[in-house]
């Protein structure tokens, strides 16, 4: 898949803008479904969601889950890539417990103060956020027990450089647990050049074999793959990609050796 082509700086500017209005406007009318009804779907625990903050919940646009590949204990170190407005990154922080610690990483100002706000308000101290890039975060290497992240680095225009920073984060022997999007077979020039469909989940999804490679030349093996066969598309145009292209939903569970 060729990422020379897509002008990243219209692709950024077009994913702030719609994840933006995913935290403002969690009810407003999306290409991928939002919230609690599809998060129990996709297998979240209601036990979990009903011990974090609803809006978070609302606001929730993941595409898999992954929690039970992650295998969060008491005391571990998580950074969640993409953290939105929180959900993922607060569950984790109730599997890692009193004595652990949870770094969510956003590049969107108003997923931030979402998260933010609802961690303070809910005095959720073991979680903190910090704006940053899921390809370069800015935090120590091989401080984390465990990655997480949720149909993010499909919006990256340069996968490798996240699995390797991934890869630089963890510590020896931690994992990667995630959920993003793939496709059965190579999409063509006109969709990767596509901002609207990069920001959709759907222009800059690798085909599988491709993703796998790019953790894996960051050092990671690759230990479980799983299809997330609940999760779906809403949009016309997205539901169409689907069909032609095979583009689907994974979990996926990596370790640095």
């Amino acid at each position: 898949m060729s990422l020379g082509t897509i002008d990243r700086v219209a692709l950024e500017h077009k994913v702030k803008s719609m994840y933006s209005d995913v935290a403002a406007n969690p009810h407003g009318e999306f290409h991928f479904e939002m919230g609690r009804a599809m998060a129990e779907r996709l297998g979240y625990s209601p036990t979990d969601l009903d011990r974090v903050p609803s809006e978070a919940i609302d606001s929730f646009a993941g595409v898999g889950h992954f929690f039970h590949l992650a295998d969060l204990r008491p005391g571990e170190h998580v950074v969640d890539l993409g953290s939105g407005s929180g959900m993922d990154s607060f569950i984790a922080a109730l599997k890692v417990g009193t004595t652990g610690r949870v770094v969510g990483v956003d590049m969107t100002d108003a997923q931030l103060e979402k998260a933010s706000s609802l961690a303070s308000a809910q005095a959720i101290g073991t979680v903190n956020y910090r704006k940053g890039y899921i390809e370069d975060t800015g935090l120590p290497g091989e401080s984390f027990d465990c990655v997480i992240s949720n149909g993010v680095i499909n919006l990256a225009a340069d996968k490798t450089k996240v699995f390797q920073e991934v890869a630089r984060l963890l510590k020896p022997g931690g994992r990667l647990a995630l959920a993003d999007i793939v496709t059965e077979v190579p999409l063509p020039e006109n969709v990767v050049c596509n901002t609207d469909l990069w920001a959709a989940c759907i222009g800059g999804a690798a085909e599988q074999q491709h993703y796998r490679s790019a953790i894996e030349t960051a050092g990671l093996v690759v230990e479980r793959v799983e299809e997330n066969a609940e999760y779906r598309f809403i949009s016309e145009g997205a539901r169409k990609a689907t069909a032609k292209w095979g583009v689907k939903s994974v979990s996926i569970l990596a370790r640095k050796p």
